[in-house]
This record gives C-alpha cells, sequence and structure tokens, in this order.
C-alpha cells in the first residue's frame, strides 16, 4: 500500500463536505452562544474557564502521545506565564508542563499571524523544554525512514511512514504557503473552518516533519486554524475529544494517509470539534453552576469545608473520583476524625453533599 504522499496527486486533497457542511451551522451557533455567554462573566469567571480549558489541552494533547503530566504543575505554569498571582506559588519541577503551558498560550496569543517555518521551530523549542534527546527547533534530519509504530520490540506494527528527511524542508514550506494561502480573505480562502482545520492536521501529520512532538503540534495548528477561521481564539480542546476515543483518532489518521481522497477523514475530524465545542459548553456552565452554588452557601460554610469542595471542582464536570470520603476529607483539612465527620453531616443536612454507601464505605457527591 502506497502513502498518501507517495501518489501522484499529493498534496492536491479531494472531498465531498459531507458531516463537514452539515454540521457548520450547528457550529458557527454554537461559538456565537458560547461567545456571548463569556461576555456576560464576570472577568475572573472567565479567566477561570480560559485557564481550566487550557490546562485540560495540555494535559489530553499529552496524554495522547502516553506522557501524563501533573495538573497542578500546568495549572501553576500556565498562571505564572499569565501572570497570575497565586498565593502560595508551587515550584514546578517538570519542564514538559512549563513547555506545554508557554505553547497553549502562544497559540492562543498569536492564532491571527500568518505561520513561518521560525514559529514552527518555536512551538517545537517549547514543547521540548527540558528533553536532551530531541533536536529541538529544526526539522528531523535522520537517514532512517520516520514511523508510526505500535507493538512490542521485534513484532512493531507499522502504521504510516512519513517522507524521507531530505523531502521535509520543501514539504514545509509548500504546507506553510498553503496554510498562509486558504486562510480568510485570501485568494485560496477555504471559508469552511471545519474543512481547513482537518486538511491542516492530516497534512502536517503525513510530513511529520520533526523528530518529535508531531502530534501535540499537529493538533495545535489545527486550533489555530479553527481560532483564525471563526476570527478570535475560541474556547475548544480538541485534544480532550481526541483522547476520549483514541483508537478511533488512529484509526481515521491511518485511513486519511492513504489516499488523497479524504472526505471521510472530514467527516471524523468535524464531528471530533463538534464533540470538543460540546464539552466546551459543558465547561461553561460547570462554571456558572459554581457561580451560583457559592452565592447561596458561602456564608454558611467554614473554612474547612470550603477548601474541599474548591478541591473537588478543580476536577471539573468529571467529578471527583470516588466522591469524598471522611478519610480524604481529614488528608485535605488536616482536621481531627471527629471534626471531619461532623463538616460532612453538615454538608449533607445543607443539600451540599449527597451520601453514597454505607458504615465505612459510604462516600458523598457534590450536587451543584
Amino acid at each position: 500500500m502506497s502513502y498518501n504522499w507517495e501518489q501522484s496527486d499529493w498534496p492536491k486533497f479531494t472531498f465531498k463536505e459531507g458531516k463537514s457542511g452539515k454540521i457548520l451551522l450547528d457550529f458557527l451557533m454554537k461559538s456565537g452562544q458560547i461567545s456571548g455567554v463569556l461576555t456576560g462573566l464576570s472577568e475572573g469567571n472567565q479567566t477561570e474557564l480560559l485557564l481550566e480549558m487550557m490546562v485540560v489541552e495540555a494535559i489530553k494533547t499529552s496524554e495522547i502521545e502516553g506522557e501524563f503530566l501533573s495538573r497542578p504543575d500546568v495549572m501553576s505554569s500556565i498562571k505564572k506565564n499569565l501572570g497570575i498571582h497565586e498565593e502560595q506559588p508551587l515550584l514546578v519541577k517538570d519542564q514538559r508542563a512549563k513547555g506545554i503551558a508557554k505553547l497553549m498560550i502562544k497559540v492562543r496569543k498569536d492564532f491571527a499571524e500568518e505561520l513561518t517555518a521560525e514559529a514552527l521551530f518555536e512551538w517545537h523549542e517549547l514543547l521540548m523544554e527540558g528533553n536532551r534527546y530531541v533536536r529541538a527547533g529544526q526539522w528531523r534530519a535522520d537517514t532512517a525512514p520516520m514511523q508510526v509504530v505500535s507493538g512490542a520490540i521485534g513484532k512493531e506494527t507499522v502504521h504510516f511512514e512519513a517522507p524521507p528527511s531530505a523531502r521535509v524542508p520543501l514539504e514545509m514550506a509548500a504546507f506553510i504557503s498553503w496554510f498562509n494561502e486558504t486562510a480568510l480573505g485570501k485568494a485560496e480562502a477555504i471559508n469552511n473552518p471545519l474543512i481547513r482545520s482537518a486538511i491542516t492536521h492530516l497534512y502536517f501529520e503525513s510530513i511529520h516533519p520533526f523528530e518529535d512532538g508531531n502530534g501535540r503540534i499537529g493538533r495545535a495548528l489545527a486550533e489555530k486554524a479553527l481560532h483564525q477561521g471563526l476570527g478570535h481564539a475560541t474556547l475548544i480542546s480538541l485534544s480532550s475529544a481526541i483522547e476520549a476515543k483514541k483508537y478511533e483518532y488512529y484509526a481515521a489518521l491511518k485511513s486519511g494517509q492513504s489516499s488523497n481522497e479524504i472526505s471521510d477523514w472530514l467527516d471524523y475530524f468535524a464531528n471530533t470539534v463538534f464533540q470538543a465545542q460540546f464539552s466546551a459548553e459543558q465547561l461553561i456552565n460547570f462554571t456558572l453552576q459554581k457561580v451560583k452554588f457559592f452565592d447561596r452557601y458561602k456564608k454558611v460554610l467554614n473554612e474547612r469545608q470550603i477548601k474541599v469542595i474548591n478541591r473537588m471542582l478543580v476536577e471539573g464536570p468529571v467529578g471527583f473520583e470516588g466522591g469524598m470520603t471522611a478519610k480524604k476529607y481529614i488528608a485535605i483539612t488536616k482536621a481531627s476524625k471527629a471534626t471531619a465527620t461532623r463538616d460532612l453531616q453538615a454538608l449533607t443536612e445543607l443539600g451540599v453533599f449527597s451520601s453514597q454507601g454505607g458504615g465505612r464505605s459510604v462516600s458523598y457527591e457534590l450536587e451543584l
């Protein structure tokens, strides 16, 4: 089987709009609704939402590649780079968290700027911060084949092989030119942001220009294309939707890289973007619920209870895994067992917590 870049029509992608055309109107409407809701929020709540979305995107885009970052490290790094004051700043030791935090901010801040090789090199340097084994900020130059593989050593399955390193500079020059010339207002503009974003990701991943980090940078580019298509940095975590069904992503990408007729890839990608947008809407609703919650209860909760509730809320709409227990309450607040029991009982009577199970296995869920 030949790969897309080996075929005579590369990189002239052909497609039928399919789902991307049908979803576009709903996508644009929901983008407008989300922007409207955000405008109505306080500056503090807007910042909280932005932070949460960037943290989620940083963690999930890394998880797709098998890297698991500390949420507190990523959060603290993003806050530091945004100039947000923390009462007890965390000493971040994980260089990966520092690098991905800077990249997330840069992608949003500079979304409207034209793409350049220098910008991609800077992104790669940020992503590889602390990695001494990868030549950062330059195209790959190794003569060995760049392959996407899975399986144990000696029993690997090759899913894709990228163009030889010698071809990368010319391939990337063509990609960068295509990206800039298909932006809104340009002669070759692709007016459907879902289609442009989908092609951006597939095109970049097919070249695989760096030694490492191609998936993360490719997803950042897809979000840059979405931001440009909407004319503003939208609140979305594409990687969350991809990571939730990671095997579907790899299967769709593999299929898309086998031909330059990419209708199926566009259908997959458009649906994934729409799911990511739905998750963003859930996060906004969750934030609004938090605001109402504290307006209602802040005068009747003690400092220990507020600390525990804030810790539970950090997990976002997915909730606090396993619920709150007396043991966890003691660990978070350093309270005695008797105090923890009284606090939990009071929260249950207020309707803030609902109890699950009984006896020693009792746990509590937050009722927003």
